[in-house]
């Protein structure tokens, strides 16, 4: 029988505070919230979801018809439901305190066993985990697929819509091929008007209709609308202003705002609004956690741990109000 014991190596660094409850919950809410689609508004959050929450959906039939003087219902009412479920996710970090005596403010960390991680290393520490959960959340509203080997996240949009045209639920006019060879400077525009003609007339020039694309596809569009192309606009583009007309302001096409999300794939292209796409966490309840652990009253070593515990999850409303480029 072997006599080697498991040894748990060091991730990287850490503090020497643990943070817990409310405190801990601004913390992680600032990490989520932080991502893309999330901060820029588009879509709707849904926070405080313990376990899972119902997204009801209402849909009715005819609702006028020709005046009489008896009541007679001539309408119908159709409830039906989706489900959100916050999946659990969490951060481990185990960093070695020894690593930083020459960094980080040497002098504030102490010697022997009282040793302990500068407090302006601590705030960086903080912030960096977040800012990397937030890139990491963004991925996953689209990306995520928990099918998938690497991945310990939750479905995104678009596995959840794919299954949704694959079962029918998104009416076929709104299911858009996408144009062999990929989205260029040369076709985007054109790809974009098939989406918004695919859009219901029931939802066209609604407040809150998006066309979603990935970065790679607003680059394109930027540089279509920035003229000096035949399959753009033959001229200097917008406002004669050549390549120098964007300035990271808002992006329309054909009277729909369009909404730029890093975590997309490439050649995708969504239409919705903002209320039918959601984004379901737990924020401030109890499973929300960050914790930073000095393992020196522990165990006597030199190392912090940092536990980060959350949880998320992505949802569609009404799956036959999207429309799909894929």
């Amino acid at each position: 029988m072997s006599n080697l014991k498991k040894v748990n190596l060091a991730t990287a660094v850490n503090i020497t505070t643990s943070y817990s409850g409310e405190f801990a919950g601004s913390y992680i809410a600032a990490a989520l919230l932080s991502a893309s689609t999330i901060n820029d508004g588009g879509l709707t959050v849904k926070s405080n979801i313990s376990y899972k929450e119902v997204i009801k959906k209402l849909a009715t039939g005819s609702l006028v018809s020709p005046a009489s003087c008896d009541f007679d219902p001539n309408s119908s009412v159709t409830l039906t439901e989706r489900i959100i479920e916050p999946v659990e996710l969490q951060v481990n970090l185990q960093l070695c305190k020894k690593d930083f005596v020459n960094d980080w403010e040497s002098s504030q960390m102490g010697f022997g066993l009282s040793r302990q991680l500068p407090p302006v290393f601590s705030d960086f520490l903080i912030a960096h985990v977040a800012a990397e959960v937030a890139q990491s959340t963004e991925l996953n509203i689209w990306k995520g697929d928990t099918a998938a080997v690497s991945n310990n996240s939750f479905d995104g949009f678009e596995k959840i819509i794919a299954a949704g045209a694959a079962a029918g639920d998104i009416p076929a006019g709104q299911q858009v091929a996408a144009i062999g060879g990929g989205l260029n400077a040369g076709n985007i525009i054109a790809e974009l008007q098939k989406v918004v003609s695919a859009i219901p007339n029931t939802l066209y020039g609604k407040e809150g209709l998006r066309v979603y694309i990935p970065s790679s596809a607003a680059k394109f569009y930027v540089q279509a609308l920035g003229g000096f192309s035949v399959a753009a606009t033959s001229n200097a583009g917008v406002d004669n202003k050549g390549t120098q007309w964007w300035n990271n302001g808002s992006l329309t096409i054909d009277g729909v705002q369009i909404f730029v999300c890093p975590g997309m794939s490439d050649n995708k292209i969504y239409g919705a609004e903002v209320s039918n796409l959601y984004f379901g966490t737990g924020l401030l309840s109890d499973n929300q956690q960050i914790k930073v652990i000095d393992m020196a009253d522990v165990d006597g070593s030199e190392n912090v741990r940092m536990v980060m515990r959350f949880t998320s999850s992505v949802q569609v409303g009404i799956m036959s109000d999207i429309v799909e480029y894929a």
